[in-house]
């Protein structure tokens, strides 16, 4: 094996520690070896088929579950030196398990391998085995991580006032907390989507229409044992199929995972544009350089490379939400080498979580800077004090604040003399009076707490 250092991606090179998940679910030795187990499952089913009268002795019973047991890299290369003649990659498994028939004395059963299948029955299968394990072991298990940290920070800096900006302006104040708390949110709510959606699988033919089944077994209830096998691997029956399974439903994952993806991009950009404007403070790790020549420099990198690898991810996405659900007529082998790149969506995601957390991790929110920038901007004010105006039955509310705030920078006390000569009810001027930015945050705090 190479050196990671040579890798043509960096998700096996530079990131490989971080995507090394990946490869443990979703790579070529994972496909063939998921082909294998379909293969040998599907023998198995068949043997249950009264109408097949098939006798298999509790001896080949084992034998059979120990070929599936006994996969590894040695076996794997098996497969990759047969397909080496076969020039087809679905067959080269058939072939590897009439050797290994062979070798345990059952190839009395070798007719049953591959029996009233196509490559896409054992493919799919194999795909949405795949797939499934990798969302659910791999992927979330990840997001929930970063939701985890964010909803610990939106936890903690609850009550920190901060000043928002509408627009790149001033605007009226939020809390820290709360504005972390919208991403905790909004992550939530598209991964539970995720975690809802199921991934189909077919099992009916050449061109889904159970031809070879019926033409061999007419009494057999192909359509009930196709469900049922389809089902034992976690997998939901799509009957209605071409040759291939439509990839409609791994489409909508893949969109999600996408949607997923943006929130974290726009998260990202926020949290770097609050570095930059000192809301938080990086730690300064001992030995990390932020410039080669400027050594004053702690860089949001974390964050930069997150937005990185979301791009590359989405990339990856969106060229299989415009391809994988198109295939001409009865089938094309467009989706065959697409499908192969999962791995590399899911990878470049991960990074990009990963990256995220990691940048979570060294931030501390800077107080001191929140609270002088809100004591900088009494205009935001403006908002309440027209509001009050408003309830006080008075004309031209917003005119009259507009009149004094409008691309200005006022004082706190310019604005309580402004106040101090409205005429409101006494309990609200009271209220006004003692307001101040800090405390303008509303139900923000409350919010927070997620």
């Amino acid at each position: 094996m190479l050196d990671y250092i040579y890798s043509i991606s960096p998700i096996d090179g530079r990131y490989s520690e971080m995507t090394k998940e990946v490869g443990n679910y979703f790579s070529e030795y994972h496909l063939i070896k998921n082909r294998i187990i379909v293969e040998i499952e599907w023998l198995k089913k068949l043997a249950k088929i009264e109408e097949l009268n098939i006798q298999l002795t509790t001896k080949e019973l084992e034998i059979l579950n120990k070929i599936i047991e006994g996969i590894d890299l040695k076996q794997v290369k098996r497969v990759k030196e047969i397909e080496e003649t076969t020039k087809h990659d679905v067959k080269a498994v058939e072939y590897y398990i009439n050797e290994k028939f062979k070798e345990n004395n059952i190839e009395k059963y070798n007719y049953l391998i591959h029996f009233a299948c196509t490559s896409e029955d054992i493919n799919n299968l194999a795909y949405g085995i795949m797939i499934k394990q990798l969302i659910e072991e791999v992927y979330i298990k990840n997001i929930e991580e970063l939701i985890k940290i964010i909803k610990q920070k939106a936890n903690e800096y609850a009550k920190i006032s901060m000043l928002s900006h509408t627009h790149g302006q001033n605007a009226t104040p939020t809390t820290v907390g709360k504005e972390l708390a919208i991403f905790v949110y909004r992550l939530n709510k598209i991964l539970n989507k995720i975690k809802q959606e199921k991934i189909s699988g077919k099992f009916n033919g050449t061109v889904g229409n159970f031809n070879a089944h019926m033409i061999s077994y007419s009494t057999v209830d192909w359509l009930r044992i196709s469900k049922e096998f389809i089902e034992s691997f976690g997998l939901e029956n799509n009957l209605y199929t071409t040759q291939i399974e439509s990839h409609d439903n791994i489409c909508m994952i893949f969109s999600e995972i996408k949607l997923l993806n943006n929130i974290i991009l726009d998260f990202d950009s926020d949290m770097w544009l609050y570095i930059s404007r000192n809301y938080f403070l990086q730690n300064n790790i001992k030995g990390e350089i932020g410039s080669s020549v400027m050594p004053h420099k702690i860089n949001p990198i974390n964050f930069e490379n997150s937005m990185a690898n979301v791009k590359m991810a989405n990339a990856v996405l969106t060229a299989f939400t415009e391809n994988l659900q198109i295939s001409r007529m009865q089938r094309d082998l467009s989706d065959s080498s697409m499908l192969r790149n999962i791995g590399t969506a899911i990878g470049y995601t991960l990074i990009a979580i990963k990256q995220s957390v990691i940048g979570m991790s060294k931030l501390k929110v800077n107080e001191e800077i929140l609270e002088k920038e809100l004591e900088n901007t009494p205009e935001v004010l403006a908002e309440a004090v027209q509001t009050i105006l408003r309830k006080n039955k008075h004309e031209n509310a917003y005119e009259t604040l507009k009149t004094i705030t409008r691309g200005k920078n006022i004082s706190m006390e310019e604005m309580r003399n402004f106040i101090k000569q409205l005429k409101i009810d006494k309990s609200d001027k009271e209220i006004l009076l003692k307001l101040e930015p800090k405390n303008y945050i509303g139900l923000a705090e409350q919010l927070a707490i997620t």
